[in-house]
């Protein structure tokens, strides 16, 4: 097992390396930039130019005479000044290589470099936010299993049963809805005051929660988490009850359940004794990938549709600007962790059944 594991740890840093240059690749030939995005925040007549501006440290200066053979489209009315002081400060002033290879010797070090735009260190920014995503995606894994696996059960146990074909049917419904629709519907029936106003509109916390008691505040918390949680629960659960029944209803046709009904044995004590440890071998080995993807998928859309200030939020914003250092620190940490995750189940899938080797896992 250690030897497994250790196998797969000295498959993390080359993979790291690899997802790293191909989206360095692809942010290069993609058009657009920082550059181009300041340049476009200058431009006279843009509502956004004073914020441009506090970024240079100081106003800009216009060219008088329009300039069509200038490199970036919108900067006719720029000098050549402020375009090569804007390129000197995004450090694109270097050849590409050079900035690669800085960038790639701060990762060791696990300096994500700052912000082009926020100004403040990528790390600072990632651990601001980080609460937010993993309080979203550890409750609506634990619930998510939580309903799921038992409904998964009873529909295998009752299987043909009008409640079967009903919930079936049901379940398939949800499973259609994207989740993203789930929270617009949440989101204008329970808080948008349109129908109900139960629920806040946007955040984690109230404003006024430094002022509330303890108790007061986690009850504040799971107040704002309600429905962005219920929104990926109900997105997410109904694919994860569907495997449960097929699971079951395969592990209650091997001739190794029919042979203990036969010598009498009881059906419950069959279901929890034999049929349950077998099949879920297959669902708790996946736990850490649905976490994966409850953290750093699903879990964006909800956060924009909430105005909840998470990873998947910063991302979105900064592949918005092109802030390229927030997008590959960003990146970075999601690769890390799903490396980890995925470790994580493979010595889980393991753990739980024996038949599985290591050594054949290792060759495979």
């Amino acid at each position: 097992m250690l030897r497994y594991a250790a196998r797969r740890l000295l498959l993390v840093p080359p993979t790291l390396l690899a997802i790293l240059i191909i989206n360095v690749g692809v942010t290069q030939l993609a058009p657009g930039g920082p550059v181009e995005h300041l340049i476009a925040q200058l431009t006279p007549g843009n509502d956004d130019s004073g914020g441009a501006e506090r970024v240079l440290g100081a106003p800009t200066a216009l060219a008088p005479d329009l300039d069509p053979t200038m490199r970036y489209r919108g900067a006719e009315r720029l000098d050549a000044a402020t375009i090569a002081e804007i390129e000197r400060m995004f450090g694109f002033d270097r050849p590409p290589l050079e900035r690669f290879w800085l960038m790639l010797k701060r990762f060791l070090s696990f300096d994500l470099g700052r912000s082009l735009f926020l100004d403040r260190p990528v790390a600072e920014l990632l651990w601001q936010r980080l609460p937010v995503s993993a309080s979203l995606g550890a409750w609506s894994t634990f619930l998510t299993y939580g309903i799921a696996l038992p409904l998964g059960i009873i529909l295998a146990v009752r299987r043909g049963t009008g409640l079967d074909r009903g919930a079936t049917f049901a379940i398939a419904l949800a499973h259609a809805v994207p989740g993203v629709v789930v929270a617009v519907a949440l989101l204008v029936l329970f808080a948008g005051g349109r129908v109900f106003a139960w629920f806040p509109t946007e955040g984690l916390v109230s404003a006024h929660w430094q002022d509330l008691s303890w108790g007061a505040r986690i009850l504040d918390w799971l107040w704002h988490l309600a429905l962005p949680v219920t929104a990926l629960v109900l997105g997410g659960f109904a694919s994860l009850a569907l495997m449960t029944r097929s699971l079951f209803l395969e592990e209650i046709g091997k001739p190794y359940v029919q042979l203990a009904l036969a010598k009498g044995l009881a059906g419950r004590r069959v279901l929890f004794r034999h049929v349950f440890p077998n099949a879920m071998l297959v669902i708790l080995a996946g736990l850490p990938s649905a976490l994966i993807g409850l953290l750093f998928g699903g879990g964006l859309l909800v956060e924009v549709v909430f105005g909840l200030d998470g990873i998947g939020l910063l991302g979105f914003e900064a592949i918005s600007s092109r802030d390229y250092p927030v997008i590959f620190g960003t990146l970075w940490l999601f690769t890390l962790l799903g490396l980890v995750l995925h470790l994580a189940g493979d010595l889980l899938a393991a753990a739980l059944d024996p038949r599985i080797g290591f050594q054949a896992a290792a060759r495979g």
